[in-house]
Protein backbone atom coordinates (compact mmCIF):
# COMPACT_ATOMS: atom_id res chain seq x y z
CA UNK A 1 0.00 0.00 0.00
CA UNK A 2 1.49 3.51 -0.64
CA UNK A 3 0.70 6.31 1.58
CA UNK A 4 0.10 9.65 0.31
CA UNK A 5 0.11 13.02 2.25
CA UNK A 6 -2.76 14.18 3.68
CA UNK A 7 -4.91 17.40 2.17
CA UNK A 8 -7.76 18.81 2.85
CA UNK A 9 -11.19 18.37 1.73
CA UNK A 10 -11.04 20.43 -1.78
CA UNK A 11 -7.72 21.39 -1.84
CA UNK A 12 -5.32 20.22 -4.61
CA UNK A 13 -1.69 19.26 -3.40
CA UNK A 14 1.19 21.37 -3.17
CA UNK A 15 3.34 21.11 -6.39
CA UNK A 16 6.95 21.13 -5.20
CA UNK A 17 7.66 24.06 -7.56
CA UNK A 18 5.54 26.13 -6.32
CA UNK A 19 8.31 26.83 -3.87
CA UNK A 20 11.03 27.11 -5.94
CA UNK A 21 9.14 29.64 -7.93
CA UNK A 22 8.64 31.76 -4.97
CA UNK A 23 12.15 31.92 -4.11
CA UNK A 24 13.30 33.02 -7.66
CA UNK A 25 10.70 36.03 -7.19
CA UNK A 26 11.87 36.63 -3.88
CA UNK A 27 15.38 36.69 -5.10
CA UNK A 28 14.40 38.88 -8.24
CA UNK A 29 12.94 41.53 -5.97
CA UNK A 30 16.30 41.64 -3.61
CA UNK A 31 17.87 41.80 -6.59
CA UNK A 32 15.78 44.97 -7.68
CA UNK A 33 15.80 46.23 -4.75
CA UNK A 34 20.06 45.95 -4.44
CA UNK A 35 19.75 47.70 -8.10
CA UNK A 36 17.58 50.91 -7.14
CA UNK A 37 19.90 51.60 -3.85
CA UNK A 38 22.43 51.35 -6.44
CA UNK A 39 21.30 53.21 -8.88
CA UNK A 40 20.12 55.76 -5.94
CA UNK A 41 23.84 55.91 -4.81
CA UNK A 42 25.25 56.38 -8.03
CA UNK A 43 23.09 59.44 -8.94
CA UNK A 44 23.99 61.19 -5.42
CA UNK A 45 27.70 60.21 -6.08
CA UNK A 46 27.05 62.10 -9.41
CA UNK A 47 25.18 65.07 -7.76
CA UNK A 48 27.99 65.69 -5.14
CA UNK A 49 30.78 65.26 -7.37
CA UNK A 50 28.88 67.93 -9.82
CA UNK A 51 28.26 70.68 -6.75
CA UNK A 52 32.17 69.73 -5.63
CA UNK A 53 33.12 71.11 -9.40
CA UNK A 54 30.99 73.85 -9.43
CA UNK A 55 31.94 74.82 -5.75
CA UNK A 56 35.40 74.93 -6.88
CA UNK A 57 35.15 76.98 -9.70
CA UNK A 58 32.86 79.13 -8.12
CA UNK A 59 35.56 80.15 -5.44
CA UNK A 60 37.87 80.49 -7.99
CA UNK A 61 35.78 83.20 -10.43
CA UNK A 62 34.09 85.01 -7.14
CA UNK A 63 37.43 85.48 -5.70
CA UNK A 64 36.48 83.81 -2.49
CA UNK A 65 38.69 82.66 0.13
CA UNK A 66 36.70 79.48 0.83
CA UNK A 67 34.56 77.05 -1.41
CA UNK A 68 31.17 78.10 -1.42
CA UNK A 69 28.29 75.70 -0.59
CA UNK A 70 26.53 74.46 -3.55
CA UNK A 71 23.04 72.59 -4.55
CA UNK A 72 21.89 70.72 -7.44
CA UNK A 73 18.44 70.40 -6.45
CA UNK A 74 15.47 67.75 -8.41
CA UNK A 75 15.96 64.11 -8.51
CA UNK A 76 17.26 62.29 -10.25
CA UNK A 77 20.52 63.76 -10.76
CA UNK A 78 21.42 62.10 -13.75
CA UNK A 79 18.55 62.85 -16.04
CA UNK A 80 19.47 66.49 -15.57
CA UNK A 81 22.93 65.83 -16.16
CA UNK A 82 22.33 64.02 -19.28
CA UNK A 83 20.23 66.31 -20.61
CA UNK A 84 22.37 69.30 -19.50
CA UNK A 85 19.31 71.36 -18.32
CA UNK A 86 19.18 71.98 -14.59
CA UNK A 87 15.80 73.38 -12.79
CA UNK A 88 17.84 75.10 -9.63
CA UNK A 89 20.62 75.33 -8.32
CA UNK A 90 21.62 77.36 -5.03
CA UNK A 91 25.05 79.06 -3.85
CA UNK A 92 25.66 80.21 -0.81
CA UNK A 93 28.69 81.55 1.64
CA UNK A 94 29.54 83.30 4.18
CA UNK A 95 32.02 85.32 6.28
CA UNK A 96 33.34 86.60 2.96
CA UNK A 97 35.95 89.68 2.85
CA UNK A 98 35.46 91.92 0.24
CA UNK A 99 38.18 94.96 -0.49
CA UNK A 100 39.89 96.76 2.99
CA UNK A 101 36.23 97.70 4.61
CA UNK A 102 33.70 94.69 4.39
CA UNK A 103 35.17 91.46 6.22
CA UNK A 104 31.85 89.41 7.36
CA UNK A 105 29.47 89.31 3.45
CA UNK A 106 26.99 86.93 3.59
CA UNK A 107 25.99 85.72 0.11
CA UNK A 108 23.17 83.55 -1.04
CA UNK A 109 21.91 82.99 -5.02
CA UNK A 110 19.20 81.26 -6.91
CA UNK A 111 20.18 79.73 -10.38
CA UNK A 112 16.95 78.66 -12.26
CA UNK A 113 16.93 77.39 -15.71
CA UNK A 114 20.50 76.58 -15.98
CA UNK A 115 21.96 75.05 -19.11
CA UNK A 116 25.39 73.20 -18.31
CA UNK A 117 26.67 70.44 -20.71
CA UNK A 118 27.64 66.90 -18.93
CA UNK A 119 31.28 67.04 -20.56
CA UNK A 120 31.46 70.98 -19.32
CA UNK A 121 30.46 70.14 -15.95
CA UNK A 122 32.57 66.82 -15.57
CA UNK A 123 35.64 68.40 -17.30
CA UNK A 124 35.72 71.66 -14.89
CA UNK A 125 34.87 74.35 -17.71
CA UNK A 126 31.80 75.94 -15.88
CA UNK A 127 32.56 79.01 -18.43
CA UNK A 128 29.86 78.14 -20.53
CA UNK A 129 26.96 77.38 -18.01
CA UNK A 130 24.19 79.55 -18.95
CA UNK A 131 21.32 80.97 -16.38
CA UNK A 132 18.09 81.80 -17.27
CA UNK A 133 16.55 83.53 -14.38
CA UNK A 134 19.47 84.30 -11.29
CA UNK A 135 18.28 85.87 -8.02
CA UNK A 136 21.23 87.59 -5.54
CA UNK A 137 20.91 88.66 -2.22
CA UNK A 138 24.30 90.24 -0.54
CA UNK A 139 23.91 90.62 3.35
CA UNK A 140 26.87 93.35 4.68
CA UNK A 141 26.85 93.83 8.64
CA UNK A 142 26.50 96.30 10.26
CA UNK A 143 29.97 95.88 12.01
CA UNK A 144 31.47 96.53 8.34
CA UNK A 145 28.94 99.47 7.42
CA UNK A 146 30.79 101.09 10.13
CA UNK A 147 33.97 100.58 8.51
CA UNK A 148 32.85 103.35 5.75
CA UNK A 149 33.60 107.31 6.17
CA UNK A 150 31.81 108.77 7.95
CA UNK A 151 30.12 105.72 10.15
CA UNK A 152 33.25 105.09 11.27
CA UNK A 153 33.03 108.35 13.86
CA UNK A 154 30.03 106.37 15.31
CA UNK A 155 30.91 104.75 18.07
CA UNK A 156 28.96 100.96 18.63
CA UNK A 157 27.04 101.13 15.36
CA UNK A 158 23.82 99.48 15.59
CA UNK A 159 20.86 98.82 12.60
CA UNK A 160 16.98 98.21 13.35
CA UNK A 161 14.30 98.26 10.76
CA UNK A 162 12.10 101.36 11.07
CA UNK A 163 9.41 102.17 8.73
CA UNK A 164 9.67 104.97 5.82
CA UNK A 165 6.67 107.08 7.64
CA UNK A 166 8.53 107.10 10.88
CA UNK A 167 11.65 108.12 9.07
CA UNK A 168 10.55 110.91 7.86
CA UNK A 169 7.64 112.08 10.19
CA UNK A 170 8.55 110.62 13.89
CA UNK A 171 7.17 112.05 16.95
CA UNK A 172 6.55 115.83 17.30
CA UNK A 173 8.94 117.85 17.18
CA UNK A 174 9.94 119.03 20.54
CA UNK A 175 8.40 115.80 22.34
CA UNK A 176 9.63 112.76 23.96
CA UNK A 177 8.42 109.99 21.78
CA UNK A 178 9.59 106.13 22.24
CA UNK A 179 10.06 104.09 18.76
CA UNK A 180 8.04 100.79 19.71
CA UNK A 181 7.84 97.87 17.64
CA UNK A 182 4.43 99.33 15.97
CA UNK A 183 6.25 102.64 14.87
CA UNK A 184 9.78 101.26 13.84
CA UNK A 185 8.89 97.49 12.31
CA UNK A 186 7.51 97.63 8.84
CA UNK A 187 4.73 95.34 8.09
CA UNK A 188 4.52 92.82 5.79
CA UNK A 189 4.24 94.76 2.40
CA UNK A 190 6.64 97.13 3.50
CA UNK A 191 8.82 93.74 3.45
CA UNK A 192 8.49 93.07 -0.43
CA UNK A 193 11.19 93.82 -2.02
CA UNK A 194 11.68 97.74 -2.71
CA UNK A 195 14.49 99.98 -4.13
CA UNK A 196 14.02 102.26 -0.28
CA UNK A 197 13.90 101.07 3.14
CA UNK A 198 13.65 103.08 6.36
CA UNK A 199 16.13 102.17 8.78
CA UNK A 200 17.26 103.05 12.57
CA UNK A 201 21.09 103.75 12.96
CA UNK A 202 22.28 104.64 16.76
CA UNK A 203 25.55 104.43 18.25
CA UNK A 204 27.43 107.04 20.33
CA UNK A 205 29.18 110.42 19.06
CA UNK A 206 30.85 112.94 20.88
CA UNK A 207 29.25 116.44 21.63
CA UNK A 208 31.01 119.20 23.20
CA UNK A 209 33.40 116.74 24.70
CA UNK A 210 30.77 114.23 26.43
CA UNK A 211 29.77 110.73 24.78
CA UNK A 212 25.72 110.79 23.34
CA UNK A 213 23.81 108.56 22.10
CA UNK A 214 22.22 109.17 19.24
CA UNK A 215 19.16 107.67 17.18
CA UNK A 216 19.55 108.33 13.60
CA UNK A 217 16.52 107.40 11.15
CA UNK A 218 16.99 107.48 7.76
CA UNK A 219 16.26 105.71 3.87
CA UNK A 220 18.72 103.43 2.41
CA UNK A 221 18.30 103.99 -1.48
CA UNK A 222 19.43 102.19 -4.60
CA UNK A 223 20.94 104.19 -7.46
CA UNK A 224 22.36 101.89 -10.09
CA UNK A 225 25.75 100.16 -8.94
CA UNK A 226 25.32 102.28 -5.51
CA UNK A 227 23.14 101.94 -1.81
CA UNK A 228 23.17 105.53 -0.56
CA UNK A 229 22.61 105.77 3.53
CA UNK A 230 20.13 109.22 3.67
CA UNK A 231 19.52 110.58 7.34
CA UNK A 232 16.52 112.63 7.60
CA UNK A 233 16.38 113.26 11.36
CA UNK A 234 18.15 112.30 14.50
CA UNK A 235 16.80 111.37 18.41
CA UNK A 236 18.72 111.35 21.42
CA UNK A 237 18.70 108.00 23.30
CA UNK A 238 18.65 106.62 26.27
CA UNK A 239 17.67 103.23 28.12
CA UNK A 240 14.04 104.32 28.45
CA UNK A 241 13.07 107.19 26.11
CA UNK A 242 13.80 109.09 23.16
CA UNK A 243 14.01 112.92 22.24
CA UNK A 244 13.96 115.03 19.46
CA UNK A 245 17.73 116.86 18.54
CA UNK A 246 17.33 120.70 17.96
CA UNK A 247 17.55 121.61 14.72
CA UNK A 248 20.93 123.32 14.69
CA UNK A 249 22.44 119.97 16.32
CA UNK A 250 20.92 117.78 14.09
CA UNK A 251 22.31 119.88 11.36
CA UNK A 252 25.63 119.55 12.70
CA UNK A 253 25.20 115.91 12.85
CA UNK A 254 23.53 114.42 10.53
CA UNK A 255 26.61 114.51 7.79
CA UNK A 256 28.05 111.67 10.28
CA UNK A 257 25.47 109.26 8.92
CA UNK A 258 25.70 109.79 5.18
CA UNK A 259 27.22 106.93 3.32
CA UNK A 260 27.61 105.28 0.19
CA UNK A 261 28.52 102.00 -0.78
CA UNK A 262 29.32 100.73 -4.04
CA UNK A 263 28.34 97.45 -4.68
CA UNK A 264 30.10 97.08 -7.98
CA UNK A 265 32.74 95.11 -6.08
CA UNK A 266 30.54 92.54 -4.00
CA UNK A 267 30.37 88.54 -5.09
CA UNK A 268 27.84 87.90 -7.87
CA UNK A 269 27.36 91.68 -8.86
CA UNK A 270 24.73 92.28 -10.62
CA UNK A 271 22.78 95.66 -10.74
CA UNK A 272 20.70 96.21 -7.61
CA UNK A 273 16.92 95.84 -7.45
CA UNK A 274 15.59 95.99 -3.80
CA UNK A 275 16.82 96.78 -0.26
CA UNK A 276 15.88 95.01 3.25
CA UNK A 277 17.23 96.12 6.58
CA UNK A 278 16.93 93.42 9.15
CA UNK A 279 18.37 93.76 12.64
CA UNK A 280 21.75 93.70 12.72
CA UNK A 281 22.32 93.98 8.65
CA UNK A 282 21.41 95.45 5.20
CA UNK A 283 20.36 93.15 2.44
CA UNK A 284 20.85 94.18 -1.44
CA UNK A 285 18.47 91.97 -3.68
CA UNK A 286 19.72 91.88 -7.29
CA UNK A 287 17.82 90.32 -10.36
CA UNK A 288 19.47 89.08 -14.02
CA UNK A 289 18.37 87.10 -17.01
CA UNK A 290 20.09 84.79 -19.71
CA UNK A 291 23.19 85.72 -17.87
CA UNK A 292 26.78 83.03 -18.37
CA UNK A 293 28.41 82.10 -15.44
CA UNK A 294 31.77 83.56 -16.46
CA UNK A 295 29.55 86.55 -15.98
CA UNK A 296 29.16 86.48 -11.71
CA UNK A 297 32.70 87.77 -10.62
CA UNK A 298 32.62 91.11 -9.21
CA UNK A 299 33.49 93.87 -11.42
CA UNK A 300 36.10 96.29 -10.73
Amino acid sequence: MVNRPATAPGRPAPRPDDGRRGRRIRRWVIALGILVLLLVGADFGAAAFAEHTISQKARAQLNLTDDPSVSIHGFPFLTQALSGDYGHITLSAAGLPVGDRLRDVAVNADLKNVTAPLSDVTSGNTKSIKIGDLTAAVTIKAADLARNAPLDKVENLRIEQSTEDYVRNGGESGKSTTPTTTTTTPTDSENQDSPTAGVRLSGNVQIAGQKVEIFCFAMIELHGKEISIVPTRLQFGNDKETTIVPAAVQKALLPNFRASISTASLPLSVTPTSVRVDSGSVTIKGKANDVSFAQLSAKE
